[in-house]
């Protein structure tokens, strides 16, 4: 296969769904909590409990930059002090801010669920790598995980699923006013500007003390 066919392979079904996408509005003033925590159609990617005192909603692409260093600087201290001794509830909702990021997405998806949160942590680890020849990138991450070649290029080219993850785009942007990534919610509230551990660590904590 070779340069251009693989780039049409990458961009071609998903430009046109960038092109369709809806505009980002402005935050709203309230965000309403029953509907923002009311699971996509092809499903929700969590951790922690159900019933958690706190619920973060982090809407994020795997090709973004700020999203990847929220990952690594936030999320990995996050993760073992707040979410895996089941005192926080973590969403993770795709919000692809370009083609490369579409097709990570894809690809998470397609494989089992048990590999999406690894798969994503390969995403932003390795980032600066993979999208630099996201097709190849990508490719080789999937086989990784133990997809074939032939799934791999299937999955590319499946509109249900890239149409599935843009619809969860879109209503973060008409609903949540999602206008810039990493974003996120905690407990319905949005907050504003790059986000520091420390800084949601002193939002987190009152809220557990509640």
């Amino acid at each position: 296969m070779n340069h251009l066919s693989r780039r049409a392979l990458l961009l071609g079904t998903t430009t046109f769904a960038f092109a369709t996408a809806a505009h980002a509005e402005d935050p709203p003033a309230k965000v309403d909590l029953s509907d923002l925590l009311t699971p996509p159609e092809e499903g929700e990617m969590e951790m922690g409990p159900a019933d958690a005192k706190v619920t973060i909603v982090e809407y994020g692409s795997a090709s973004c930059p700020h999203c990847a260093a929220f990952y690594k600087d936030v999320f990995t201290k996050l993760k073992p002090d707040y979410i895996d001794n089941n005192k926080v509830r973590f969403i993770f909702r795709e919000f692809p801010h370009n083609d490369q990021g579409l097709a990570a997405f894809m690809v998470a998806r397609c494989a089992p669920k048990e590999k999406y949160f690894p798969l994503l942590d390969v995403f932003f680890t390795t980032q600066q790598t993979w999208v630099q020849d996201a097709f190849n990138g990508l490719k080789n991450i999937a086989q990784q995980a133990g997809m074939s070649a032939a799934d791999f290029e299937a999955c590319l080219k499946n509109e249900k699923v890239a149409k599935a993850i843009l619809d969860v785009r879109e209503k973060g942007s008409k609903k949540y006013g999602v206008n810039g990534i990493p974003y996120i919610i905690i407990n319905g509230k949005i907050l504003e500007g790059e986000q520091t551990y420390d800084g949601i660590k002193a939002i987190i904590d009152p809220l557990l003390k509640a």
